[in-house]
Order: structure tokens, then C-alpha cells, then sequence
């Protein structure tokens, strides 16, 4: 009987908003968000789980940009000011309403998530997420994958090589800096495929990637088992396909599962709808309107929001997406003539709390489930691999995860200014790497500041932000920082002078990378 694998794959990225004043910043919201609704959730259902004795398999990425700012000490800090500031909202909530008032149970259900989370980051985990993330990888549970030193969209540079080695690079050694591991999985950004890409990953002692469905379908030749097989590349970097989202009824149905009306809705808070002065001392001193947490409806309704019933329809989700998932893979194994197949399922982790309020509960019954059936087994993309030399030959074809399959959608009016500025600074970073390749002291303290801004120049993340109008001034804004930060060093290495004082205030503001080496741009031989 041939072997059917399942493996999820959990991406969890977060822009690099550093903002350290004492009054935080609305965009400290973002990061302190997907703390409260997604990562610390993740980490007390695999508790749970673990608990339980069940040994759930995942693979997951946490981006170099996540972990710098998780492991940051002011960021700690102001997570927990934050957290004491929801509390405080949430026991004036509880006291605003009547016995009896839905809205009062609710409030105190937010109340208390409030307080356990608050519990688990200072007492449980420490204020060390990333530690426990560790641990689960350890022990087996989870398979960390490496990737990008940010979140760039690499065919944009794939004419400059050095510059796209040094994103793979300082990937790779930030990944040793929190995890102290070698991976074997590379994560490609956005899952942006280009000719020559496969080159460059192999180099850095990556074994496989993960690509959009169309990457691999469209292969040349076309494989044999479509999705279902992993293929490799001529060097023999191995390439699994993203069967999450590809043309199907079945997928086009999951997509829909978070959307069913028994669902909290996750885009209506008492932080845009609630009088200023009833939020006033949740806000900052601008008073600009931001989520709180505290969400009383359920999706595309004025009705009240139901946890149980919410509950109830996720774990009935869950299984019926296994159901789906048994059924569709047992149909291809129909047609593979014995041979062993996968399916591999890629998720944002913003999915899970964030985007769909009941996700967790999802997934955790769709990995309990699993580990109770014999039909198919959740596993790890490295522990397909044995056979890997054995896998089908081809050349991937051009791809990415955007909507459309191929990226023009993530370029329009609002962000294609960014390109010139970005790939020109790029080439000059490398141009100094020529310039000056064994610098010391405070030549060398420049350039590694100048090759830590053009990496976060690089990071897709800003020109996202301003195509969705998400904090899109302050998305422009750290964008040219990162720009004119870089240009101020290559003017000063040019006129032989920098300001010590303009150089330690950019490394205060930008801690990311401490470690880094301009070299990264340097060309290898």
C-alpha cells in the first residue's frame, strides 16, 4: 500500500515595525495582535497536544524580521503595557453592561483571553516565544524552515545574484542566530519562482522548496503526478507543490470555510465603532482608531457573536476537510500506479486567529483527527525525501502565490516607484563590496549598517503596504529611511566621512541583523 502524506506548512512572518517610543505607535498594533490571536495561541494548542500525547507533525517559518522583533526586550515591554491596556479596557467593558447583555459575556471572555495571555508571556513562556518554538522543534514536532533575510520578492533582483545570495545568506544565519540549527527546507517569499533561483538555494545546503501549484504543473516536462509527488531540479534541490489554494471545487470550498456566518467577524471592533472617550485610554496619545480586540458580532450580521457555536462548526469543518482531503488523495493515489504521494498545505499563520477567529480550534481537530486515522499520515516535507534522487527531472516554471499566479498584481501606481529606487541601491551596495572588501572599524561599521538597510529596502513588505493601503504614509516613510540611510553611507565612504553620531543612532533605531557582515554582497567564487 503506498504511503499518503499530508504536511502542513505554517508561515509566520510580521513587517519590521520597530517603533520604541514610550507611547507606542498604532503600527505596534500589528505585531502585538498577532501575538495575542495567533502565535501564543499556536504555542498553547501544541501544549495541549503535547499533553494529550499526541504527536502532531508541522513545519513552520518564522522570519528573521518576526524573530527580531519577538526577541526584542522594549518590544517585550510594550506587549505587556499593551496587554495591561486591553485589560483595563475590558473590565470598563464588563461594568458598561446589564446582566444579560450578550455583550457582557462576551467582553468578559475577552477579558479573560487578556489576562491568560498576559499569565502565559511573562510567566509560562517568559516573554521567550521563540524558545518554545524551539522546543517543539526539537522534539520533532516541528520542522523549522529557513528562509529570506526579508521578505523580498526575489525575481525583482534575479539579474543581480550577489544581491539575491545575500538575502539567502543572511537568511540562513539569522535562522542559526535564534535556532542554532541547519535547515534542510528553504521558504521562498511570496513563493516567487524564477529560472536560476534553484542554483542559488542548493548552494547555501537547502534540499527542497516549496512552490505555487502553477510552478510545478507547468513544468517542463510535465509531471507525472502532477501535484502530488515532489520533483527536483537538475542540481537536485527538491520542489514541492502548494496544494492549498489550487484550482479545484474542494479548495475553492475551503477557502470559503472562514467566511460562514457562524463566525466572529474579525474586521468589526469596538475600536472603530466605540466613542472616543469610552477607548480613549486604550488609544495613544493621537487617538488614531485601532483594533482592541474586544468583538461582539458575528460575520455579515448584527447578531451576537456565539463561541460555542462557532466552535461547533469549526472542529465540523475540520472534519470534513479531512474527509476531503482523504478522499482526493486517494483518488490520485488511484492513478500513480502504487507510487507514494503527498499533499502539501501552505498557510499564512494570520490565518489561525487573526484572519479567522476559530482557526485554531481548527487546526487543532484537524491534527487530532489525523493522528487517529491509519488512511494518511501528517508528516514533515524532510522526511519525504529518502528517495529524492528518484524523483522526476524538470524545470519549474515561472510562478508566484499572488492571486493571478505570476505577480502583476502586486505592482500597480501606488508602489512601482519603489522598484528603481530599491534595485539601484542594490547595485551599489554591491559596487561597494568591490570598493572595499577588508575594511575595519569604522568603514566596515558603515558598510554593514548600509547592507543592513538595503535588505530591509528589499523587503516586499512596504510595497504591500501601500497597495493595500495599510499604514501606507508610514510604509512610504520607512521605505525612503531605508534608501536615504544607504545613500548617506555611499555618499560619505565616497567623501571619505561619516557621522558617528548619525551612524550609532541608524544601529540603535535598526538592531535587526547585529551580527551582519557587508561581505553578504560580496561576489562568490
Amino acid at each position: 500500500m503506498n504511503r499518503k502524506s499530508l504536511v502542513f506548512v505554517i508561515t509566520a512572518h510580521q513587517e519590521y515595525i520597530c517603533q520604541k517610543e514610550s507611547d507606542y505607535l498604532p503600527q505596534n498594533e500589528i505585531l502585538f495582535s498577532a501575538i495575542s490571536e495567533t502565535y501564543l495561541p499556536l504555542l498553547n494548542m501544541f501544549s495541549n497536544l503535547e499533553a494529550d500525547g499526541i504527536n502532531f507533525k508541522v513545519a513552520m517559518c518564522l522570519t528573521p524580521s518576526l524573530c527580531a522583533q519577538l526577541s526584542d526586550p522594549v518590544i517585550q515591554k510594550q506587549y505587556l503595557e499593551w496587554l495591561d491596556k486591553s485589560i483595563a479596557l475590558g473590565e470598563a467593558e464588563v461594568a458598561s453592561y446589564k446582566d444579560g447583555d450578550p455583550r457582557k459575556e462576551l467582553a468578559k471572555a475577552q477579558l479573560q483571553t487578556n489576562k491568560t495571555n498576559r499569565l502565559n508571556f511573562a510567566e509560562t513562556y517568559q516573554q521567550d516565544l521563540l524558545s518554545k518554538f524551539s522546543y517543539y522543534s526539537q522534539k520533532g514536532n516541528i520542522e523549522l524552515l529557513a528562509t529570506t533575510a526579508t521578505n523580498c520578492y526575489l525575481p525583482i533582483f534575479a539579474d543581480l545574484q550577489q544581491a539575491v545570495q545575500a538575502q539567502v545568506e543572511v537568511g540562513l544565519m539569522s535562522h542559526r542566530y535564534y535556532f542554532n540549527s541547519a535547515p534542510e527546507g528553504f521558504w521562498l517569499p511570496y513563493m516567487a519562482y524564477t529560472p536560476g533561483l534553484e542554483s542559488i538555494i542548493r548552494s547555501y545546503g537547502y534540499f527542497y522548496s516549496i512552490l505555487d501549484s502553477r510552478g510545478i504543473l507547468f513544468s517542463d516536462p510535465i509531471p507525472q503526478n502532477g501535484i502530488f509527488s515532489p520533483v527536483r531540479c537538475f542540481n537536485s534541490l527538491v520542489l514541492f507543490a502548494n496544494d492549498c489554494g489550487a484550482s479545484s471545487k474542494f479548495d475553492d470550498d475551503f477557502l470559503k470555510i472562514p467566511h460562514k456566518l457562524v463566525y466572529r467577524n474579525q474586521n468589526r471592533d469596538i475600536g472603530y465603532e466605540a466613542e472616543t472617550e469610552r477607548i480613549s485610554n486604550f488609544l495613544n496619545k493621537d487617538n488614531v482608531r485601532i483594533p482592541t480586540g474586544y468583538k461582539y458580532w458575528k460575520l455579515d450580521s448584527d447578531e451576537f457573536y456565539d463561541e460555542q457555536a462557532a466552535n461547533v462548526q469549526a472542529k465540523k469543518d475540520a472534519e470534513d476537510f479531512l474527509k476531503e482531503k482523504i478522499r482526493k488523495m486517494n483518488t490520485a493515489s488511484e492513478q500513480v500506479n502504487g507510487e507514494n504521494i503527498c499533499s502539501v498545505c501552505c498557510f499564512d499563520a494570520s490565518f489561525f486567529g487573526q484572519e479567522w477567529h476559530e482557526g485554531i480550534v481548527w487546526l487543532e481537530n484537524v491534527l487530532r483527527l489525523a493522528s487517529e486515522t491509519e488512511e494518511i499520515e501528517m508528516t514533515q516535507c524532510c522526511e519525504l525525501l529518502e528517495n529524492k534522487f528518484t524523483f522526476q527531472k524538470v524545470s519549474p516554471f515561472f510562478s508566484s502565490s499572488s492571486d493571478s499566479g505570476y505577480a502583476e498584481d502586486m505592482i500597480d501606481h501606488t508602489n512601482d516607484w519603489m522598484i528603481s529606487y530599491v534595485r539601484k541601491a542594490a547595485e551599489r551596495m554591491i559596487d561597494l563590496t568591490n570598493r572595499f572588501p577588508s575594511d575595519s572599524g569604522l568603514k566596515e561599521r558603515s558598510l554593514n549598517l548600509a547592507a543592513k538597510e538595503v535588505l530591509l529596502a528589499q523587503s516586499g513588505d512596504w510595497a504591500e503596504m501601500v497597495r493595500k493601503q495599510i499604514f501606507k504614509d508610514y510604509a512610504a516613510e520607512c521605505f525612503k529611511e531605508n534608501v536615504a540611510a544607504f545613500s548617506t553611507v555611499y555618499d560619505s565612504l565616497g567623501s571619505n566621512s561619516i557621522s558617528t553620531e548619525w551612524l550609532t543612532t541608524m544601529e540603535r533605531k535598526h538592531t535587526i541583523f547585529p551580527w551582519i557582515n557587508y561581505r553578504v554582497f560580496s561576489e562568490k567564487h
